[in-house]
C-alpha cells in the first residue's frame, strides 16, 4: 500500500493524515498543544512544544502503517505565526499566533498615518496586529535588544522545517499573509522591509508552495528524528485557509468555503490580485495566479468554550448545550451577541474590541445565551463573507471545521446566508489541501474524491429573521466601538 500524508500544524494541534490517491483518509494523528495568554493581549505558543507535536504525529502515522511508506509528506499551518530565534534556530521568544494583539496601538498608528493603506495596496493584508509587519515593528520598539540579537524572524513552519530538515524556506502562500510580500512580485517589498528596519537576511527565503526538499535522515538539529526514508520528497505546501479551499473544492468565483474552528473564516480562490478599497477583506497568495480573498475572524468556537466554562460554569457537554439551544426560536428572541472577545479581524480589524450581549431580559434562559452565541459567530462570519458575495456572484457554501458537526449550527450559517451549505470533514481537510499541491509538485493530476458529509437548504422564514438580526449587529457594533 502507498499512501500520501499531509500535515497541518495548527492553532491548537498537528495533524498527520494519511490518504489514498483519491484523497480519501486512511489513518490520522493527532498531537494538541495550548494557547497561553500570559497578559491579556498576548497570545503565545510554544515553538519547541509544536515541534514535538509534529514529529510525534508523522511517526505515529508511519508506524502504524509500516512497512507501508508514504510517497510524500506535504505541509499547511497556521498564518501570521512570528517568532524570533538564533544562529542556531533556539527560540528567542514564543510564538506569537494570529490571535495576539499586543500591536494593536502600533496598527492604529500605521492606520491613522496613511501607510498603512500604501501597505495594504502593495501587500493585499490589511493593517491588524495579527500581522507579523505590526509584531515586528513592535519588537523593534519594546525589545530592541532581542530585535537586534535576533538572527531570523520566522513563523512556525519555517521553524518546523530548519529543526527538522535543515532547510527554512517560506511558501508565498504563507508570506503573503504577514504583510511584507509584495503581492504581485511574490517577493519581499523593500519599501515595507526599510520602513521596518529589518534586512531580507533576517526572513526566509520565498518558494512556491510545490517547492520539495529530499529528505535526509539527520540533516535536522540532529535532536528531532522522523521515521521518514531517505529521499522522500517533503513539499512546503500552504497555509491551511489556502488549504481548506483547495481541499473542498471551493474554487472559481462562485463557491465560497467558510470554516469555524477555533477561530473562523470566510473565503473565495479568486484570480489575480486586487484588494478592497475599504480595506475590509485580504487577498493572500494560494499558488500561480490563484489568489485567496476574505477574511478571518478570532472569534470561532473559542467563544462558546469561554462561554460553557467561564460564564455558565458548567459541565455539560456541547451536545447537551446545543439541544437546549434548539429549543429557542431563530433570533433569541431578540437577544444578540457580539462575540470579539478576542477583539476581532476581517472586516473592522479592531484588536480593541470586545464581547457584547445586548436586550438581555428576564425571559431569557442559559438556552438563549448558547444560540445567541452561535448565532454571533455566524454574524461575524456572515459580515466578512456578504462583502465578497457583493462582488462574486455565490451559489453554495462548504463548511469546514469543529461547527460542522452540530446541523443546528450549520443550519443558522444556510439561512444566515441564504444559500446552499454543504459540509464536509473536520479533521482532515488542511492536510488533504497540503497533499493537493504536493501532488502537484510530484507531477500528478490530483484526483480528489470531494464527497460532501451533508447538504443544509436556507429557510426562507428564518432568513428574515436573521437578516434583521445582522443588521441590529452591525449597528450596535457601530454604536459602541469607540468605547471599547
Amino acid at each position: 500500500m502507498t499512501y500520501y500524508m499531509g500535515v497541518d500544524i495548527g492553532t491548537t494541534s498537528a495533524k498527520a493524515v494519511a490518504f489514498s490517491r483519491e484523497g480519501v483518509p486512511i489513518l490520522k494523528r493527532s498531537v494538541s498543544y495550548p494557547m497561553l495568554h500570559t497578559h491579556p493581549d498576548r497570545s503565545e505558543q510554544d515553538p519547541e512544544q509544536i515541534l514535538r507535536a509534529v514529529c510525534r504525529s508523522i511517526n505515529e502515522v508511519v508506524g502504524d502503517l509500516s512497512p507501508a511508506r508514504p510517497e510524500m509528506v506535504a505541509f499547511s499551518s497556521a498564518m501570521h505565526s512570528l517568532l524570533a530565534v538564533d544562529e542556531g534556530l533556539c527560540p528567542l521568544t514564543p510564538c506569537m499566533i494570529y490571535a495576539d494583539n499586543r500591536a494593536a496601538s502600533i496598527a492604529e498608528e500605521l492606520s491613522g498615518n496613511g501607510i498603512g493603506q500604501c501597505f495594504y495596496a502593495a501587500t493585499g493584508v490589511p493593517i491588524h496586529a495579527m500581522t507579523p509587519l505590526c509584531k515586528l515593528i513592535w519588537l523593534r520598539r519594546e525589545e530592541p535588544g532581542l530585535f537586534a540579537r535576533a538572527a531570523a524572524f520566522i513563523g512556525i513552519k519555517e521553524f518546523v522545517f530548519g529543526r527538522l530538515f535543515g532547510q527554512r524556506p517560506v511558501d508565498s502562500s504563507i508570506a503573503s499573509a504577514t504583510g511584507l510580500l509584495n503581492s504581485k512580485t511574490l517577493d519581499w517589498d523593500e519599501d515595507i522591509l526599510r520602513h521596518i528596519s529589518v534586512d531580507r537576511s533576517k526572513l526566509a527565503r520565498v518558494v512556491s508552495p510545490r517547492h520539495t526538499i529530499r529528505y535526509e535522515p539527520g540533516g535536522g538539529d540532529g535532536v528531532h528524528s522522523l521515521s521518514l526514508p531517505a529521499g522522500i520528497p517533503i513539499i512546503v505546501g500552504c497555509s491551511d485557509g489556502a488549504a481548506a479551499n483547495l481541499a473542498t473544492g471551493a474554487c472559481g468565483g462562485q463557491v465560497m468555503a467558510v470554516t469555524i474552528g477555533t477561530s473562523g473564516a470566510a473565503r473565495m480562490i479568486l484570480s489575480g490580485t486586487g484588494v478592497d478599497k475599504e480595506m475590509r477583506t485580504f487577498r493572500y497568495h494560494v499558488k500561480d495566479n490563484d489568489y485567496i480573498s476574505g477574511g478571518a475572524t478570532n472569534n470561532g468556537a473559542v467563544v462558546l468554550q469561554w462561554l460553557k466554562e467561564t460564564l455558565l460554569q458548567t459541565e455539560e457537554n456541547f451536545s447537551r448545550l446545543f439541544q437546549q439551544a434548539a429549543t429557542v426560536a431563530p433570533g433569541s428572541d431578540d437577544l444578540v451577541f457580539i462575540p470579539y472577545i478576542l477583539g476581532e479581524r476581517a472586516p473592522v480589524w479592531n484588536s480593541r474590541a470586545r464581547g457584547l450581549f445586548f436586550g438581555l431580559d428576564i425571559r431569557h434562559s442559559k438556552a438563549h445565551l448558547v444560540r445567541a452565541t452561535m448565532e454571533g459567530v455566524v454574524y461575524a462570519v456572515y459580515s466578512i463573507g456578504r462583502i465578497l458575495a457583493e462582488q462574486n456572484t455565490v451559489t453554495e457554501l462548504h463548511a469546514t471545521g469543529g461547527f460542522a458537526r452540530s446541523p443546528l449550527w450549520v443550519q443558522m450559517l444556510a439561512d444566515v446566508f441564504n444559500v446552499k451549505v454543504l459540509t464536509f470533514g473536520e479533521e482532515e481537510i488542511a492536510a488533504l489541501g497540503a497533499v493537493v499541491i504536493g501532488m502537484e509538485a510530484m507531477g500528478l493530476v490530483p484526483s480528489i474524491r470531494r464527497e460532501a458529509l451533508a447538504v443544509y437548504h436556507p429557510d426562507a422564514g428564518n432568513h428574515a429573521v436573521y437578516r434583521e438580526r445582522v443588521e441590529k449587529f452591525g449597528r450596535l457594533y457601530e454604536s459602541v466601538k469607540k468605547e471599547f
